[in-house]
């Protein structure tokens, strides 16, 4: 279970890891395929990420695909003691850049030998279990057969933890009845509440929530109630929408990923900007509280 205190850190499986990370999907070419356009660039945001303080990495072997899980050895092998890498499995790349399910005990398998590989890792501290019944959000389907051969790779040392990705609450509570979960991954974002509850429940039980697309991902955000609180707190929007996250709830972790180092920078200073109760209920107010069923 990942334990939960008000601070800027929370331990994930049993690893303290800062609320604020990185997420490298980016460091990969246009659509999350083939190399990046500029690989030292790539080198560089990894490095400042660390030694600015960085210590939860999020990854998957199929972002590139192993690309980006090439950069991050390349960049920081030997990796630092504090370091989590998350990686997540479920999915394989076409060869037209598509995102294909890859859902069978050999898939599996052969992914996390791949994020073992391609990280230079011997274990992998957290994989994550990307459901892929919908590419574009949770969608209810069996993961019983997938959970049991993540549980398998457990038992032979290749994993330490599981995670969950794209899922709805009906799978994870079911998922926690084979394995223990240590984080949830979905999308969540100011605009994009669908699992206000989940996060709540989560919270309760000591399981991290990790948003994706945090900043809204392939659509950016856009909202005046968004810009003008920003342009009052002296702060751009979205590092007004990623502390809103770090508000939300204790549980949440941050990866907000970008190929820039300035960028980088402006991420992470989101981690010291205070929201004033009337910024909250403002920002709060610009999507209505749903819950995925």
């Amino acid at each position: 279970m990942s334990n939960i205190d008000q601070s800027d850190t929370l331990v994930l499986g049993d690893r303290p890891v800062k609320r604020l990370g990185y997420g490298a999907m980016q460091l990969a070419g246009p659509g999350v395929f083939g190399p990046p356009k500029d690989r030292q660039a790539a080198l560089a945001v990894l490095r400042e990420a660390v030694a600015t303080g960085v210590n939860h990495i999020d990854t998957s072997d199929f972002y590139g695909p192993h690309v980006t899980n090439q950069i991050i050895r390349e960049a920081l092998h030997p990796y630092p003691d504090d370091l989590v890498i998350v990686t997540k499995i479920g999915a394989r790349r076409g060869e037209d850049a598509s995102w294909i399910p890859a859902f069978s005990a050999e898939d599996l398998t052969k992914a996390v030998h791949d994020n073992l590989r391609n990280l230079g890792l011997d274990v992998l501290e957290v994989v994550n279990l990307r459901a892929m019944f919908d590419v574009h959000g949770p969608a209810e389907g069996p993961l019983e057969e997938q959970l049991a051969t993540l549980a398998e790779l457990q038992r032979k040392g290749l994993i330490r933890h599981i995670g969950l990705s794209n899922v709805t609450r009906k799978q994870i509570a079911d998922a926690r009845k084979i394995v223990p979960i240590v984080c949830v991954q979905n999308q969540y974002n100011l605009a994009h509440r669908a699992d206000d509850v989940l996060v709540e429940d989560l919270a309760r039980d000591g399981i991290a929530y990790v948003p994706f697309f945090p900043l809204g991902g392939f659509s950016p955000l856009q909202s005046s109630t968004l810009s003008d609180v920003a342009a009052q707190l002296g702060a751009t929007p979205m590092q007004v929408a990623l502390a809103w996250l770090l508000h939300r709830a204790p549980n949440i972790l941050l990866i907000p990923g970008t190929s820039s180092v300035a960028h980088l920078r402006e991420n992470l200073a989101a981690a010291d900007l205070v929201l004033p109760a009337q910024v909250l209920t403002a920002l709060d107010g610009i999507a209505t509280r749903v819950d995925h069923g």
